[in-house]
């Protein structure tokens, strides 16, 4: 089945969040067009061309001339990985968190990223806290022209509360989707309040977390 070929290969091709979210769309509103999916995420339809082809491809949606896009073989058997895919939470899937202490440098921080080979590093303080998210993005606006940045805390650089994104361990998995949509970011911290109301850092959730939970549910019987 193709879309088992496509688990085994799934490094060639990634899906996004944006169409995990599309999956979910033609789920609640099905069928549904091409237009009113695009009016839904705020796009245009030419935007979504791309996504609705590869989610056609791939089976986890179809179309029918005239009439809109519907949930293909992969998602709609007997309605399973649906059902599957709406209840499943945040905490079943996340991964380690990838962190550095605020104190670290610039420098610490580009070496971590590379290394750990991520998007985003999660920024705590000494009791784990979150401090801050850091971007390849950040670091590099930060870094060009800036000769003196490799030596500066890490501090100066990342994105500050109230402006981090945050995942709980109880959000469902499409929720968290849907931040990083609405949001435009690549990965969320997965938090948790500890005993003095501050943000514990416990885990990381990506888009590519995502997508290979729904290949995986797709690819079940």
């Amino acid at each position: 089945m193709l879309v088992k070929r496509f688990v085994r290969e799934e490094n060639a091709i990634e899906l996004t969040a944006r169409q995990l979210q599309i999956v979910q769309l033609v789920k609640q509103h099905a069928p549904v067009t091409g237009e009113q999916i695009a009016e839904m995420l705020g796009l245009s339809r030419p935007t979504l061309r791309s996504d609705l082809a590869l989610l056609v491809m791939l089976g986890f949606i179809d179309a029918k001339p005239k009439v809109g896009y519907f949930l293909g073989t992969a998602m709609a058997s007997e309605g399973q990985a649906s059902r599957r895919l709406s209840g499943l939470k945040v905490k079943e899937v996340q991964a380690m968190p990838v962190v550095i202490r605020e104190t670290a440098s610039v420098h610490d921080a580009v070496v971590t990223l590379f290394l750990e080979n991520v998007g985003s590093l999660i920024v705590t303080d000494e009791e784990g806290h979150l401090s801050g998210v850091i971007s390849r993005k950040d670091l590099l606006k930060f870094t060009l022209g800036n000769p003196a940045a490799s030596t500066m805390p890490v501090s100066l650089v990342m994105t500050r509360q109230p402006n981090i994104i945050c995942a709980e361990p109880d959000d469902s998995v499409l929720d968290a989707a849907r931040k990083m949509i609405n949001h435009q970011v690549d990965s969320l911290p997965v938090v948790q309040e500890g005993k003095d109301g501050k943000q514990e850092v416990i885990g990381r959730i990506t888009k590519t977390i995502m997508t290979k939970v729904l290949l995986d549910i797709a690819a079940q019987p």
